[in-house]
């Protein structure tokens, strides 16, 4: 009897270690645990960075029609002005002296225009009668064509002094801000000098000029819908503007402009967008970096995390049966840590997280559950 209690005993051990090490896989004891997500699809914009530079609408280089010495200043560096207003005056001593010569050259013309008439008609009836010869009176009448003329001359000599002083006070061409002033009181300036007085800007619109290389131009072209270039400016979204302290300009913008020819020097197509700058916060020469985005809908997106690269190919740690498997997936976009798919994963597959570097295709897993978004803000929140 106690062989045959003996023997039971014997094939029950055997019977509970079988079935230990037939469990033993599923179980897996040697498993190392890793953080999962379902795949999901969402809406995605991307943007391209481009560093820009801001023009007004209209600049307006104001220089002198008259050679002098700035007598005074009437408005300041950066000051809203209105077409026609003041913003110089030229020293007009030397204009205004010229002015008084003329003046009285008329006045010496006017006289002997005089003096000339009455000589003529006092000719007139002597020569009706013969008294006198008709050359007395020719000449006569010379002598008043004469005077006309020399005043006609001082005249146009007077006139055109009298425009000089008038450009003497050098007027805004535009509505606008005054720029910078590199001249003051005293300065002899004139009409050819290669610098302006100043510029004056039309900065209620603002373009932002920027450079596209000549492989992002070929991209726009090919994923932009619209058979032409204009359609093609016209689908395209609007822009947004970081200014240089990193803050984003209120106003988005539009792309209104593109070259279409290369700069041989630089490889690049100049591209311009428009701002509205009614404010008046932004001001002509002012820096900034402009965004294009491109918009994704409902696309496959994965955690930047959940990737690695292998022989130029990306792949995924996809999870079957607690088990990593390594799948090829094509990448479309990268975008704030996420990597937008176009295939190798379906939505709701399972994928491990984080972690990857340990990982070998046909590793046993112990998969831990989380919510999508966790992994994209734990790397948020590491920086």
């Amino acid at each position: 009897m106690k062989r045959y209690f003996h023997t039971i005993a014997l094939a029950s051990l055997a019977i509970s270690i079988t079935s230990c090490e037939k469990k033993a896989p599923q179980a897996g004891p040697g498993a190392l645990p890793y953080k999962v997500i379902e795949v999901p699809t969402q809406n995605v914009t991307a943007y391209s960075t481009f560093p820009t530079t801001l023009q007004g609408k209209v600049n307006s280089n104001v220089r002198p029609q008259v050679t002098g010495y700035i007598e005074q200043l009437y408005v300041d560096e950066g000051a809203m002005v209105k077409k026609g207003q003041p913003l110089f005056k030229i020293e007009t001593n030397i204009l205004t002296q010229n002015a008084d010569a003329a003046k009285a050259a008329i006045a010496t013309a006017e006289a002997q225009i005089n003096v000339a008439q009455v000589n003529a008609d006092k000719l007139v009836p002597l020569v009706d009668k013969g008294i006198v010869s008709k050359v007395q009176l020719e000449t006569a009448l010379a002598a008043l064509e004469s005077a006309k003329s020399q005043k006609a001359t001082a005249q146009a000599q007077y006139n055109s002094i009298i425009a000089n002083i008038d450009f003497a006070i050098v007027k805004s061409p535009i509505d606008g801000r005054v720029g910078s002033i590199p001249f003051r009181e005293g300065t002899l300036v004139g009409p050819n000098d290669p610098t302006p007085l100043t510029v004056v800007s039309d900065e209620a619109e603002l373009f932002a000029y920027f450079a596209m290389s000549e492989a992002e131009y070929f991209n726009f072209l090919e994923n932009t819908p619209g058979t032409t270039l204009k359609d093609k400016l016209d689908h395209l979204p609007e822009v947004e503007l970081v200014l240089a302290n990193g803050q984003k300009y209120s106003t988005k913008g539009k792309i209104e402009t593109i070259t279409g020819q290369v700069n041989i020097q630089t490889g690049t197509v100049q591209v311009r967008a428009s701002f509205d700058n009614k404010e008046h916060l932004l001001s002509n020469g002012n820096s900034g970096t402009l965004l294009l985005p491109r918009h994704y809908s409902d696309v496959l997106v994965v955690p930047q995390s959940s990737t690695f690269e292998r022989q130029g190919q990306t792949f995924v740690y996809t999870v079957e049966n607690d088990t990593a498997k390594a799948a090829l997936i094509t990448i479309i976009d990268n975008v704030d840590n996420l990597s937008i798919v176009k295939d190798g994963v379906t939505k709701g597959q399972t994928i491990i997280g984080t972690g990857l570097g340990t990982l070998r295709s046909g590793t046993p897993i112990t998969p831990q559950p989380v919510e999508f978004n966790s992994i994209n803000d734990a790397i948020k929140q590491s920086f």
